[in-house]
């Protein structure tokens, strides 16, 4: 499968939860003569349902350019689980290492409402990819 020529993002809406990633490659962290490649992401989460929620749980799917896969899960995101209110947005960033010049991740968040029912919020695939124009090996 060839690389991706940019880093597009995705924005998704599940239940009234919108998720909207933005990654971005991060040189200053990454070697790639050592198959080291650091990307970045960073996430906006905004509640535009009528009911409170609270972010509870994460799960990630994390495909490599050679088609490895590895599973994420853990509770919240970046030690917090955010409750958010109707209109509320909360946004964080966090990275991905990864041993291939590219790669894609998406997921889940699992959400609670205010009235107690669980639902899973969706994450887009989204793809970590080096810009056109940086080398992928020194």
């Amino acid at each position: 499968m060839p690389a991706p020529r940019r880093n597009p993002g995705s924005v998704t809406m599940t239940r009234g939860v919108r998720v909207a990633v933005a990654p971005a490659y991060a040189p200053d962290q990454s070697d790639p003569g050592l198959s080291r490649y650091l990307f970045t992401y960073r996430i906006r989460i905004t509640n535009e349902s009528e009911r409170r929620v609270t972010l509870v749980a994460r799960h990630w799917i994390i495909v490599d350019a050679d088609g490895l896969r590895h599973e994420v899960r853990g509770e919240g995101v970046v030690g917090q689980q955010p409750e958010l209110a109707p209109g509320e947005s909360f946004t964080y960033s966090s990275f991905c290492p990864l041993q291939t010049p590219w790669g894609t991740m998406e997921g889940t968040y699992r959400m609670r409402s205010d009235t107690g029912d669980g639902f899973d919020v969706q994450i887009g695939r989204f793809y970590l990819a080096l810009p056109a124009d940086e080398p992928s090996s020194s």
